[in-house]
């Protein structure tokens, strides 16, 4: 159960108050290209991404924001650095989501005009402190990004936005660290409601970035902590999201879509367990139900071991036992893994 946390809407979507975890993910084409950045938008769209990140790096690429709300149909958050202007386009051009740190776009005057001109349209800033970027006097106190660094950090940016009203607030607290990033978020959880975005920045790449990834957010989000979260892979954006959806199921979170389950295999083995379980999980890519699917290897322990199935086969000599709900029904031969399919989708 997720620690009850402030309700911040963005656009249509709604985290925080105990809501389902949100995924997102960030556009990684060159910001001059709206018409490659449209056409990723609609790919991550399609993976079953819910908040949608870009970059908008100056006042001329303020475009973007219309071209990716258009292309996705999701809520989009402008990713803004240093200059208090871009802010203020992005929100005039229909961003649902600023991410700023206050303490980083110069005169208070800037602040009070980004939260003025986001309270007017209900928009919230995400704050999103990492290791790598904090301020000078913080990591001379403290003599390296601790968790308590980040932590600090984090609270002047929100008191930078307290002190004008503006508490439509999500913090980010990340580092490619992850025991650090773990103690930073309960630190954060521990003394404040606002919603936290979870994530292990600087993650790497795919094989690195999911095994951090999983132990981080996962970690996280099993001590009920984590209100939305990125997966950062140096991959696709759709990879993220997938991988996000994959570590909020193995943390036990309600995820649509099958969960395929499947034995490491043995001496036992009478059938080609990955061959079959990859191909089945591709054949079922877009069933929409919450199923999850076991292929065993054997008919000697397979039922018993994956009795927590909704349903399953166990692997014989050119054929496999069919399972549903632990209860063993016909032998499947011949094309096994559409059988299978067909049996997924008879379920009520």
């Amino acid at each position: 159960m997720s620690k009850k946390t402030r309700e911040v809407k963005i656009g249509p979507l709604t985290i925080g108050g105990g809501r389902p975890v949100a995924v997102q993910t960030m556009l990684n084409v060159p910001v001059s290209d709206l018409a490659g950045n449209a056409a990723q938008a609609k790919r991550v769209a399609a993976a079953g991404c819910q908040i949608l990140r870009a970059s908008v790096p100056s006042l001329a690429d303020v475009p973007l924001v219309e071209t990716v709300k258009k292309a996705s149909g999701l809520p989009f958050v402008a990713d803004i650095h240093f200059d208090y202007r871009i802010a203020l386009a992005c929100v005039a051009a229909g961003a649902d989501k600023i991410r700023l740190n206050p303490g980083n776009i110069g005169a208070d005057e800037h602040v009070r005009a980004v939260a003025n001109a986001c309270s007017a349209q209900n928009i919230p800033i995400r704050i999103g402190v990492n290791a790598g970027s904090l301020e000078k006097e913080i990591l001379a106190k403290y003599g390296a990004p601790t968790p308590e660094a980040l932590v600090e950090s984090a609270l002047y940016h929100v008191r930078l936005l307290e002190k004008h009203d503006f508490t439509n607030i999500v913090i980010s607290i990340k580092s490619s660290h992850v025991p650090t990033m773990m103690a930073a978020y309960r630190l954060l959880s521990a003394q404040c409601d606002y919603p936290l975005h979870v994530g292990v920045t600087e993650a790497g790449t795919l094989r690195m970035g999911l095994i951090k990834s999983g132990m981080g957010i996962g970690g996280l989000l099993l001590e009920g902590i984590g209100d939305t979260l990125r997966v950062s892979l140096t991959d696709e954006p759709e990879q993220e999201v997938r991988a996000g959806f994959d570590i909020l199921r193995a943390a036990g979170h309600p995820v649509p879509g099958p969960e395929i389950i499947s034995c490491p295999t043995c001496g036992r083995t009478n059938i080609p367990v990955a061959q079959i379980a990859n191909e089945v999980e591709q054949r079922l890519a877009g069933y929409p139900k919450p199923v999850k699917v076991a292929v065993m290897g054997c008919v000697v322990n397979g039922p018993g071991e994956a009795r927590e199935a909704d349903i399953g086969i166990a692997g014989g000599r050119g054929e496999a036992l069919l399972f549903i709900k632990g209860q063993k029904g016909r032998m499947l031969r011949g094309d096994i893994v559409g059988q299978l399919v067909d049996e997924v989708y008879k379920l009520p």
